[in-house]
């Protein structure tokens, strides 16, 4: 991909007839030397563990979007059921000028709230997503769909990137599917952190949580009959194949979804069928398997109210109000800047 395009200014970018601006980051170099360094630490742990960020090229982003549809896949509508419930309240609430979502994908779930926003004075949508193929084709059928509404999409990842996601006006930022829930305790601390730093008073954030419940529901919407998520987990071995030249067999790799007790999540694994050596010439690296190891691909954290609550307040944030459905299996936490 390119370099990065810097931000024109906000007359440039709100102006009638500019309505959307597609930026591309500088992903494409950036994120082979990041995808090699995770490598070279995930894959020399014990155990070992590939971060989930790289599920979402282009292949991997669709195969998410046909998770989401799947009847085990509970979060995706109970969060959408919610958002269109309560869309009006939480937009009157935030009275946001410019919606930021971050990892935002098709966008799918952000438009109930566009829906709601744009006659309440929205003007500016700004998706932040790492695969720009799905968001771009997101950000223009958003055009199609809300006439009018200038949309700024940035292709980029949280580590890199959060801090040139520019500014319209007050602004509520969405991270909605529950993603917080693949940050580790000190990634999380410091993801919500980067959020705090992106608020200004007036300004919001809409975070979406799963909640605890019952352990055969939660490994059975990370483990669907029709294969998807198997599919979806081994196409991040199919990526480091094509990226950095590797030899992974995607054959001598199984799916494992299991249920953390201890620290109240799903964890996803990659279990090594047999005894194998894999090359990955692009990273340097020669890496042994033995037969029933496993790689954690990702982890997904399940919350109460009381812990994120507490999350947000050691990065200065204070719950302002909790949408949840009739059986509490999902929330949507509005919250402020201390």
């Amino acid at each position: 991909m390119s370099a990065p395009t810097a931000p024109a200014d906000d007359e440039q970018l709100i102006a009638p007839l500019a309505p959307i601006t597609i930026a591309v980051h500088a992903f494409g170099q950036n994120a082979q030397e990041a995808l090699v360094a995770d490598l070279r630490h995930g894959l020399r742990q014990v155990p070992k563990t590939i971060p989930p960020r790289w599920f979402y090229d282009d292949r991997g982003s669709e195969l998410f979007e046909a998770i989401t549809e799947l009847p085990e896949y509970y979060q995706t509508r109970t969060e959408a059921a919610i958002l269109r419930a309560r869309a009006a309240e939480i937009v009157g609430a935030a009275a946001p000028e410019s919606i930021v979502e971050l990892g935002a994908g098709a966008s799918t779930k952000s438009r109930i709230l566009l829906a709601a926003a744009v006659p309440r004075g929205l003007r500016c949508f700004v998706p932040f997503d790492i695969s720009q193929g799905i968001l771009a084709r997101a950000a223009h059928q958003i055009v199609e769909e809300f006439p009018g509404l200038n949309v700024y999409a940035l292709v980029g990842d949280f580590a890199g990137h959060m801090s040139e996601i520019p500014r319209f006006g007050r602004q509520m930022v969405v991270f909605l599917g529950s993603t917080i829930g693949n940050f580790d305790p000190a990634d999380r601390a410091a993801f919500l952190a980067q959020v705090r730093g992106m608020l200004a008073d007036g300004d919001s954030f809409l975070l979406g949580v799963d909640l605890v419940k019952d352990r055969d529901e939660l490994v059975r919407a990370y483990d669907d009959a029709a294969g998807v998520t198997a599919e979806f987990n081994l196409n991040l071995l199919a990526m480091v194949n094509r990226e950095l030249q590797a030899d992974f067999d995607l054959h001598a790799f199984r799916h494992v979804a299991l249920w953390n007790d201890a620290e109240f999540r799903i964890e996803m694994h990659l279990r090594s069928l047999r005894d194998q050596r894999v090359a990955i010439p692009g990273a340097g690296l020669e890496v042994d398997f033995a037969a029933g190891e496993t790689v954690r691909t990702e982890i997904s954290g399940k919350y109460t109210r009381a812990s994120v609550e507490a999350a947000f307040a050691e990065a200065g944030l204070r719950l302002d109000a909790w949408y949840t459905d009739d059986h509490s299996r999902f929330a949507l936490a509005l919250a402020r800047p201390v």
